[in-house]
C-alpha cells in the first residue's frame, strides 16, 4: 500500500517536471524569435540607410552636373555683365550644394567637386577681366621695358639693405593659373611688399619664390596662389574665390576666401575665414585660427567680394591623406587661443 502510494507520487512529480519543461520551451522559442526579429529589423534599417545615402549621393551628382553645365554655358556665352552675374550667382549656389553634401560624400567625390568649382571660378575671373577696360596692354608694355632680371635683383638687394619697402616688378603670366591677368611678386628675399586695392581688384595674385618677406595685399583679388615660400607672412584682404598654398614652410597666412587648398606645406599657421571646408594634402604641422587681420576699407572689399562674413568654417578641414573619421588627423590642428595674439603691423 505504501509502495503503491510512493509510486504514484513519483509519477505525479515526473508529470509536474515534464509540464515545467514544456512551459520553458515556448519561452526560449519566444526569446529566440524576438532576437531574430530584432536582427531582421537592424538589417532592414541598415539597408534602408544605405539606400538613402545612395539616393542622396545620386541626387547630389545629378544636381551638381546640371548646375555645372548651366554655369559653363553662361561662361561660354558670357559677352555681357548680366550673364556673368548670373553665372556667379549659380556658382555660389553650386558651392552651397557642395558644402551641404560634405557629410555623406566620399573623399574622392568631394575632391572632384572642389576641383570643378576651382576651374569654374577661375574661368569666371577670366571672363570678368575680358569685359573690363583692357589695361593689360599698358601693363604688358611696362613689363617689356622693365630692367633685366640681374639689375632688378641688385636693386632689390640694395633696398633690402636700406630697410626700405620694395617695389619689384610684377610676376610673369603663367598659363593654367586661371586668369591671364596676373599680378604679384617673385624671387624676393627679406623685404616688405605691398599692393593696394586698385592693383588687386578681381585680379589673380601669384606669390612665388619668396623668402623672409612680409606681403600685405590691401584689396579684393579674384584668386591668390602662394608657392615656394619660406618664413613669410602674407596678409590678404577678401579673395572672391580660391586660395592655393603649395610647397611652403614656416609661413603665416591671414586670408578670407571661398575655398582654401593647401598642398605639400609644413609648419604653417593660417588665420582663416572660409565659406567652404578647407582642404590639406601631403601636409604636416598646419595650424588654423580665425581670420583677424583688418585695415581701412576692408568692409567695402568684403562687400565687393561676395563672401558671406557671417559664415566661417575655419576649423572644418578635410585632410585627403587622413580618411579616418574616428581619429583626428595628425597633420593639422587648431592653434591654441593663447598663441593667436599677433601684431600684424
Amino acid at each position: 500500500m505504501e509502495a503503491g502510494s510512493c509510486s504514484a507520487v513519483g509519477v505525479g512529480n515526473g508529470d509536474v517536471g515534464s509540464q515545467r519543461d514544456r512551459g520553458l520551451v515556448p519561452e526560449r522559442l519566444q526569446r529566440r524569435e524576438q532576437e531574430r526579429q530584432l536582427e531582421v529589423e537592424r538589417r532592414k534599417q541598415k539597408r534602408q540607410d544605405q539606400e538613402v545615402e545612395g539616393e542622396t549621393s545620386d541626387f547630389f551628382a545629378a544636381a551638381f552636373a546640371r548646375e555645372r553645365a548651366a554655369v559653363e554655358e553662361l561662361l561660354e556665352g558670357g559677352e555681357s555683365g548680366e550673364r556673368l552675374e548670373e553665372a556667379a550667382a549659380r556658382l555660389q549656389g553650386l558651392q552651397k550644394l557642395l558644402n551641404d553634401s560634405v557629410l555623406f560624400l566620399a573623399a574622392y567625390d568631394l575632391r572632384q567637386g572642389q576641383e570643378a568649382l576651382a576651374r569654374l571660378q577661375a574661368a569666371l575671373g577670366e571672363r570678368r577681366q575680358e569685359l573690363q577696360p583692357k589695361k593689360r596692354f599698358a601693363f604688358k608694355s611696362r613689363r617689356k621695358d622693365a630692367a633685366p632680371a640681374a639689375e632688378v635683383n641688385a636693386a632689390a638687394g640694395a633696398q633690402a639693405a636700406k630697410g626700405s619697402r620694395a617695389s619689384p616688378p610684377p610676376v610673369k603670366e603663367e598659363g593654367g593659373f586661371g586668369s591671364s591677368y596676373v599680378c604679384g611678386f617673385s624671387n624676393v628675399e627679406s623685404q616688405v611688399l605691398e599692393k593696394r586695392a586698385e592693383e588687386l581688384h578681381q585680379r589673380d595674385v601669384l606669390l612665388t619664390g619668396l623668402s623672409n618677406c612680409t606681403i600685405k595685399l590691401y584689396g579684393n583679388p579674384n584668386t591668390l596662389r602662394l608657392t615656394k615660400a619660406r618664413r613669410c607672412t602674407v596678409l590678404c584682404g577678401p579673395v572672391s574665390t580660391s586660395v592655393f598654398l603649395e610647397d611652403c614652410s614656416e609661413c603665416v597666412l591671414a586670408v578670407a576666401c571661398q575655398q582654401l587648398r593647401v598642398h605639400t606645406t609644413r609648419d604653417t599657421r593660417v588665420f582663416l575665414q572660409v565659406t567652404s571646408r578647407a582642404i590639406v594634402e601631403d601636409c604636416s604641422g598646419i595650424q588654423f585660427a580665425p581670420y583677424t587681420w583688418s585695415y581701412p576699407g576692408i568692409d567695402e572689399h568684403f562687400e565687393g567680394s561676395g563672401l558671406d562674413r557671417s559664415k566661417n568654417n575655419w576649423k572644418d578641414v578635410d585632410d585627403f591623406n587622413w580618411l579616418s573619421r574616428d581619429e583626428a588627423s595628425p597633420n593639422w590642428s587648431i592653434l591654441p587661443e593663447g598663441e593667436r595674439m599677433v601684431q600684424w603691423d
